[in-house]
């Protein structure tokens, strides 16, 4: 019998195995001279790698999330604590935040290239407007939902108003602020590759878009998107371990997997 912890490892492998082998299968029996092989695709990461350009591309679209995210967090969390907290400031501002909410944040990317030009500011702009209305929604809604015998217990033990939010009702509501921190992260991280791929001249998306154009290297676009999947699946991964710690997880909801 194999233990579960080896299993949960050793199934995600064998299913990759078997996806290779059938992907190096279609290549040779279709005869293709445009798409990759795997082999092809390894020795495009090692051709990056070798000119300094793979962890150069990673990093720069990775810095441009954790701006672009972290101030969308320092800004949509406080905001959706308030906006929980104050049901009258959530229904005067509320008209603003539905319309906006729908609107793609690919829209936005001839006004960030108006508002900031073909620049490193434009994608970490894309970024912000992307993950801020899931947070700000998410931490909004985990607030209001808090039960009220939470904060009635709270007043019994004679916490004030920041006593209350600092020990009951911000934890409390942290399982579902933490859903819609994972939910704004992997916009975030679609939003950046497509960003990149018009309004700077590096990173992951840039890497897509040029290896396309310049002599079709298609070896090094699909090495990129692969790239971008694992990058994405372990920032998912992080957040996901994150919410189960016991600290966060006596919240009163059961967070999903």
């Amino acid at each position: 019998m194999i233990p579960r912890r080896l299993e949960s490892v050793l199934w995600p492998l064998a299913a990759a195995g078997v996806l290779t082998l059938a992907w190096t299968l279609a290549v040779r029996w279709s005869g293709t001279n445009v798409f990759p092989s795997p082999a092809a695709v390894a020795r495009g990461l090692v051709e990056l790698a070798r000119k300094g350009l793979l962890l150069a591309y990673v990093r720069d679209s990775l810095v441009r999330v954790a701006l672009g995210y972290g101030s969308a967090v320092a800004l949509g969390v406080p905001a959706g604590v308030f906006l929980g907290w104050h049901p009258g400031a959530a229904r005067a501002v509320n008209p603003l935040i539905q319309p906006l909410r729908p609107i793609s944040p690919l829209a936005w990317i001839p006004v960030a290239i108006v508002l900031f030009g073909v620049d490193n500011t434009a994608a970490v702009f894309l970024i912000f407007l992307a993950s801020l209305f899931p947070i700000l929604v998410a931490t909004m809604n985990g607030v209001r939902g808090v039960p009220d015998m939470y904060r009635q217990a709270g007043g019994n033990f004679g916490l004030n108003r920041a006593g209350l939010m600092a020990r009951v009702i911000f934890p409390a509501a942290l399982p579902e602020i933490l859903t819609g921190l994972r939910i704004a992260l992997g916009i975030a991280w679609i939003v950046v590759v497509a960003a990149e791929m018009i309004a700077v001249n590096s990173g992951l998306g840039y890497l897509v878009i040029d290896s396309r154009n310049a002599g079709k290297r298609y070896d090094l676009v699909v090495a990129a998107m692969l790239l971008i999947g694992l990058i994405g699946l372990a920032l998912n991964f992080g957040l996901q371990r994150l919410s189960r710690l016991p600290a966060v997880r006596w919240g009163f909801r059961e967070e999903s997997a």
